[in-house]
């Protein structure tokens, strides 16, 4: 035998409307959400995403080639910028080399602040390579373990950068 008694029709009203009122804010925002990411496939970013295996559609290589710190900060404020507007649909890589190059020591011979220490290391964690000249890490009698484990050895940095640009990077220089 049911039973139900009007308590029971209340609850079931209003449960019915929870369920009502939050079905729409989920579809609310899934439509909102949608619209966004058109929005930004249409200015050619971030939601424009490479399927895994292809290469990014935008490819930059930045020089970094001095020691100076507003400098060091500028350049890497540019390299997170450029990361920020295209997300994973682009390829940065930064060559390092002259006094430059200390960012990517262990133990740099020249000041390197903790803060320009910490964005080279995030900065590689969101997949910015660095890039070690070879002739300098050579001239400093310094060896592949001086540099940070991330650090990519390259024979000369001015060749990387030649040889990045002929595979269609674009070459950002301070």
């Amino acid at each position: 035998m049911n039973v139900s008694n009007d308590d029971d029709a209340v609850d079931s009203g209003v449960d019915l409307s929870r369920r009502r009122l939050m079905s729409g804010i989920v579809v609310g925002g899934l439509a909102a959400a949608a619209l966004t990411t058109a929005a930004k496939a249409e200015q050619g970013g971030a939601a424009d995403l490479p399927f895994p295996g292809e290469d990014a559609a935008h490819k930059v290589v930045y020089q970094f080639n001095k020691g100076d710190a507003e400098y060091q900060q500028h350049v890497l404020f540019s390299v997170g910028a450029a990361l920020r507007h295209y997300g994973d649909n682009v390829k940065i890589v930064v060559t390092c080399f002259g006094p430059g190059i200390h960012i990517l020591a262990k133990n740099p011979k020249r000041p390197v602040s903790k803060e320009i220490r910490e964005r080279v290391s995030s900065l590689n964690t969101y997949g910015v390579e660095f890039h070690a000249c070879g002739n300098t890490v050579n001239a400093l009698k310094w060896k592949q373990e001086d540099l940070l484990p991330f650090a990519k050895l390259v024979e000369v940095g001015a060749v990387d950068l030649i040889e990045l640009q002929e595979k269609g990077y674009s070459y950002i220089s301070w």
